[in-house]
């Protein structure tokens, strides 16, 4: 498939998700999660189809999805882990524990391993304060995280 057809194929689908949404109140958060839900991220071809569909800015679609950490505006891994940096996680020793990860992943933040398994994110709270330092991979959470308990996760993602 060609540059050409893939974008075609992309703002065909987007097409889709933005009639489905459109009529709802507030649609524009339920399209981008769609949107991301449909190709791993929000491509930068979707955003002006989005903002003309719904009558808003470029720049109103972009201040969204940049806004919101949740969105992505590139592919992540296979998997996705994301750190808890918030103050009780913090002073749980996950400042460490961030740097023992992303030394073993050879990643910063935002960034994938190079086989493609693993992103890693920071995230301002998962409200597991109570079992710091807390982490959340591909949506489950996991808290009272030490090196080697982390260590244990990515090589289960990694298998």
């Amino acid at each position: 498939m060609n540059i050409r057809s893939s974008v075609d194929d992309i703002l065909s689908r987007t097409s889709a998700i933005v009639e489905e949404h459109k009529r709802s109140e507030g649609p524009l958060l339920p399209i981008l999660h769609a949107v991301q839900e449909a190709f791993g991220f929000i491509p930068e071809d979707v955003k002006p189809f989005i903002a003309q569909a719904l009558n808003l800015s470029r720049a109103e679609v972009h201040g969204v999805v940049s806004f919101y950490h949740d969105f992505r505006s590139e592919h992540s891994g296979r998997h996705v882990l994301k750190l808890c940096r918030g103050e009780a996680c913090q002073s749980m020793g996950a400042d460490r524990l961030a740097d023992e990860l992303k030394r073993l992943l050879d990643v910063e933040w935002g960034g994938t391993t190079a086989d493609g398994a693993v992103t890693v994110e920071p995230v301002f709270c998962l409200g597991l304060c109570a079992c710091a330092p807390s982490a959340m991979l591909d949506g489950q959470v996991h808290g009272r995280l030490d090196g080697e308990s982390c260590a244990a996760l990515i090589a289960e993602v990694r298998r």
